[in-house]
């Protein structure tokens, strides 16, 4: 290994279909339909080109121009969805405290669905289960301490690396398993449960300068500590268990046998599995994260009265989303997607900087979406065809191929050469927030969290219109924003 170098790591590449200046099927035929629309006018009445020539080269324009690498087209449907929404105050959520309902908040947004249930594992505990009511998906969620790469031996983390991915292509031999959120969640130690255990074991006959240190010390814990909680959460489709249950008991009886299976294997990939996190710690990360002042109170919720915290209570009192924050309760957020993978390959600390805990709370989602066997060798080809079509396309034009056109072709062929020896695909997206409490810090904030994201060789793009979609998607309920987009197209 020494005389290799450090191991690197790669293999992702952005999806391209066919499609002609990178568009993809829907772009193309667009612009074909405009195009030909255009030459049937003039074979049968060139004068009305006059009229629609306009419209055609706007429709083309819409696909053809970009913006941030978005077509100019949907960047303004998205507006206009933005300001019609905002027009009907879609955009802004308030809980009606005084009510005579049982619980005082609900979830906004996206979370408006969800509903929290507890099951029985087996062995004498619960855990906790987020039940999307419109969908019909659990999740379930998994606590986890990742082992440290920096006293590790390379080739123990060459494993770890290795068994990882083996876990995310088993994935695509389990059709019950929409998708896997692995959330690094990281704030500030808040220091008030520290601070009630100190002032409790101090002897009240100690010297009064010893007193003062004491409290000194705990008033500085807090500065200097940092509480760190990473989450693997898996989203289930009842209706693909072999088992076919009938009724939401079975389904979770289902949830609960998977997640055997999957706890197991995951102790080989350098975490140790701490348990199923249960409704109330489930309950209290959402009240912590709309709510970040609350964080003290959340964690002497848990260790003394865990049954208090419910999902429907966790939610904000009010929320505010803009164009490019959300305003939540004692917090403002800013959310990122992941625009680019690294374009080289990289070391397996890779993420350490973007992880890493800050002066504020932020929270780094990685979602896997694995394919299964057959639609991964069918993305594949499909993958390789428009790589040399787009090939075939530059050499009939008399276009030199670009250094980018070469290692995005030879990443296809890559990727479908492993694919047949028995790799899994797997589709994978990426979601960061951060959340500062004085909004003269969002500025701060925002530019050390994309630092951070350019010295881990990741182009992450604000969430423009969509910042509490992107909060949602970092939170332990199961909310995966492709998804939702599908659902919103169809």
């Amino acid at each position: 290994m020494g005389d290799e170098g450090p191991r690197t790591y790669g293999g992702w590449r952005r999806s391209r279909a066919i499609g002609f200046f990178g568009l993809g099927m829907a772009g193309t035929l667009t612009l074909l339909g405009a195009f030909l629309f255009l030459i049937i006018v003039a074979q049968i009445a060139p004068v009305l080109l006059l009229w629609v020539a306009p419209p055609a080269v706007v429709v083309a324009a819409s696909v053809l121009v970009r913006v941030n690498g978005e077509p100019v087209g949907m960047v303004v449907v998205k507006r206009v969805r933005w300001t019609l929404g905002s027009l009907r105050g879609h955009n802004r959520y308030k809980a009606g405290v005084i009510t005579d309902h049982p619980h005082a908040f609900q979830l906004p947004g996206t979370l408006a669905p969800l509903q929290l249930k507890s099951a029985n594992d087996g062995l004498g505990g619960q855990f906790g289960v987020v039940w999307n009511r419109r969908t019909g998906d659990l999740t379930a969620t998994l606590r986890v301490a990742p082992s440290s790469i920096w006293l590790a031996n390379p080739d123990e983390v060459d494993t770890w690396v290795a068994n990882w991915g083996h876990w995310l292509s088993r994935l695509g031999h389990m059709p019950q398993v929409k998708w896997v959120a692995v959330t690094v969640d990281t704030a500030p130690e808040p220091g008030s449960v520290l601070a009630e255990r100190v002032s409790a074991s101090l002897d009240p006959e100690a010297p009064e300068r010893a007193h003062e240190i004491m409290h000194e010390l705990v008033s500085i814990a807090p500065a200097a500590a940092a509480d760190v909680e990473t989450r693997v959460s898996i989203t289930f489709d009842p209706t693909r268990f072999p088992a076919r249950p009938k009724t939401m008991v079975e389904a979770i009886g289902e949830v609960g046998h998977s997640l055997t299976q999957m706890e197991s294997s995951l102790a080989e990939c350098g975490v140790s599995v701490l348990g199923r996190a249960t409704a109330a710690q489930i309950a209290g990360a959402v009240r912590v994260a709309f709510d970040p002042a609350a964080r003290g109170k959340v964690d002497q919720a848990l260790d003394e009265a865990p049954e208090e915290l419910v999902l429907e209570g966790a939610g904000p009192v009010g929320a505010h989303e803009h164009v490019g924050f959300y305003e939540h309760d004692s917090g403002i957020s800013v959310s990122w997607a992941w625009n680019e993978a690294p374009r080289q390959n990289v070391q397996s600390q890779v993420l350490a900087g973007l992880v890493s805990p800050t002066r504020d709370p932020k929270r780094v989602t990685l979602m896997y979406r694995a394919y299964s066997a057959a639609q991964a060798a069918n993305i594949l080809e499909a993958e390789v065809n428009a790589a040399h079509f787009r090939q075939s396309l530059r050499r009939k034009r008399g276009q030199d191929e670009t250094a980018r056109d070469a290692f995005d072709q030879a990443r296809a062929r890559q990727a479908a050469a492993e694919e047949a020896a028995g790799a899994g695909v797997v589709l994978v997206t990426m979601y960061a927030t951060v959340t500062v409490t004085d909004p003269e810090q969002l500025p701060r904030a925002v530019a050390e969290l994309e630092a951070s994201a350019e010295a881990s060789k990741i182009r992450l793009r604000r969430l423009w219109h969509s910042q509490s979609t992107g909060f949602a998607a970092t939170l332990p309920c199961g909310i995966y924003p492709p998804a939702l987009a599908y659902e919103l197209r169809n």
